[in-house]
This record gives C-alpha cells, structure tokens and sequence, in this order.
C-alpha cells in the first residue's frame, strides 16, 4: 500500500486573528477527530510537530569538507511545521485527510507520495 506525507506548512510572520479559547478548543477537537479516523482507518503510521524553523541546522558537504549552519534550509517565511506519515491505496482518500486538516488548523497542507523502493 502506497505511503503518503501530509506537510503541514507555517508562513513566519502571518498575520491572523488571535483565535478566541473556544475557537482554538473547537480547532483541537477537529484535528483529534481527523487523527482518530486516520488511526482508526489504519492509514495512519506516524505523525510529528516540529520546533520552529529558527531550530534548524542545516548540513551540507562541499569542497571535501562538511558545514553545518543554523537557521533553515532556505531563506523563505514557509516552512515545514509537522507531518503525517498515512497509507492509502487511494490519492482521492488522502487527499480527503488532507481536507480535513487544513480545515481544522487552518493551514496550507501538502501531500507527496514516496518514491517506490526496491525494499517495499
């Protein structure tokens, strides 16, 4: 069965209404539904919240040696926020959760299939 990652994406800086304590507790109980369904369905594998970008280090090798720099891989105000790691047969049904997350957190989410490998 086909593996998915559903990134959860935060644009630094946004501006956005501060959400009223019964809206944020809405939002939690929506995404917890989602999260229910995705564990329940047994498309769920595993999922994460990361610290903010500004936690980053980034490591590249060059010249034959490795540097290591803070701060994010790229100078953007997007960045990855958290993930989900779900299997499906089917895109539409990803596509789906997918829905239901952006509409519970109100945040960009995008979803790119693994790449086949030859163990599995």
């Amino acid at each position: 069965m086909p593996h998915y990652m559903l990134s959860v994406h935060s644009v630094e800086g946004q501006v956005r209404e501060p959400m009223t304590e019964q809206a944020m507790r809405r939002s939690h109980e929506r995404l917890e539904a989602v999260e229910q369904e995705m564990k329940s369905s047994g498309m769920w594998v595993f999922s994460g919240r990361l610290h903010d970008a500004d936690t980053a280090t980034v490591v590249r090798a060059g010249g034959g040696r490795i540097v290591t720099t803070d701060g994010p891989f790229t100078e953007s105000k997007d960045h990855l926020a958290g993930f989900y790691i779900v299997r499906a047969d089917d895109l539409d049904a990803v596509l789906a959760l997918a829905a239901q997350v952006t509409a519970a957190i109100d945040t960009p989410i995008e979803v790119r299939p693994f790449a086949a490998t030859s163990g599995g």
